[in-house]
């Protein structure tokens, strides 16, 4: 989880205590929905706009907030998608709302492709493992003393 761009030890801790188990979500839309990054729709005649849910987990919202703030720091594809949503005429809060979103997909996505490497195991099978069951290379019987 570490290795995305702008997430830390206690982000990741984070994700992973308050998540759990990825599976429990249908979707990355249901997973957005529970983080609070799903788009309200908040339009009034022709002038269509989204505005921040207040619903959701706070707490993953925040470490979303933090890693979509850092990478807006860095030479990222986060700051690019951002640029991109400016250009598009997004306002600035438009914008960060719509790369949270995206960064809510990517940790999804991540946790899902996590969830089935561990599932799977190393040798490509469930339960499979790279170490011998045997307890040493020649099983020997042994006699009991009388």
């Amino acid at each position: 989880m570490q290795q995305l761009n702008g997430i830390g030890p206690s982000g990741a801790a984070r994700l992973l205590g308050d998540i759990g188990d990825v599976s429990r979500f249908a979707s990355r839309d249901h997973f957005a929905s529970w983080n609070g990054t799903a788009p309200i729709d908040a339009s009034s005649g022709d002038h269509r706009r989204h505005r921040l849910s207040r619903a959701g987990n706070r707490r993953i919202n925040w470490v979303l907030h933090i890693m979509a703030i850092v990478q807006l720091r860095n030479d990222t594809e986060g700051r690019a998608y951002y640029r991109r949503k400016l250009a598009a005429g997004k306002s600035p809060m438009e914008a960060i709302r719509a790369l949270k979103r995206r960064l809510s997909n990517v940790v999804y996505q991540r946790m899902i492709t996590d969830a089935e490497r561990v599932r799977t195991g190393p040798g490509g099978q469930t339960g499979a493992t790279l170490q011998s069951s045997a307890a040493s290379s020649i099983p020997t019987a042994s006699r009991g003393v009388p």
